[in-house]
C-alpha cells in the first residue's frame, strides 16, 4: 500500500512537541517541516531549526488567528497539527 492510500491518523495529543505553548492547538512529532502552517499562520507557528519541525509558538488570540490555525490544521499534509478545544 502506498502512502497516499494509508488511512489518515489525526495528531496525537500524547505526542505533542515540547516547544508547543500550552493551549488547544499543538503539533506532534509527525511534523515534516513543510512550511504549510508557518505560511498560513505565521503569527502562531515557528520553526525549530535545531530539530527541523514546526511548533505552536503562540495560541490564537482573536478570530483571525484562530481561523488561520484552523486552516493550517486542515491543510497539514501529515495531520501533525491537533486542536483540543
Amino acid at each position: 500500500m502506498d502512502r497516499d492510500n494509508l488511512p489518515s491518523v489525526p495528531a496525537d495529543r500524547n505526542d505533542r512537541l515540547k516547544e508547543n505553548v500550552s493551549g488547544p492547538f499543538y503539533v506532534d512529532s509527525t511534523c515534516i517541516d513543510c512550511d504549510v502552517c508557518r505560511d498560513l499562520a505565521p503569527e502562531n507557528f515557528r520553526r525549530s531549526f535545531k530539530h527541523a519541525y514546526s511548533y505552536v509558538s503562540k495560541q490564537p488570540e482573536n478570530e483571525r488567528e484562530r481561523a488561520a490555525c484552523e486552516e493550517a490544521l486542515a491543510c497539514c499534509p501529515v495531520e501533525a497539527i491537533g486542536e483540543d478545544g
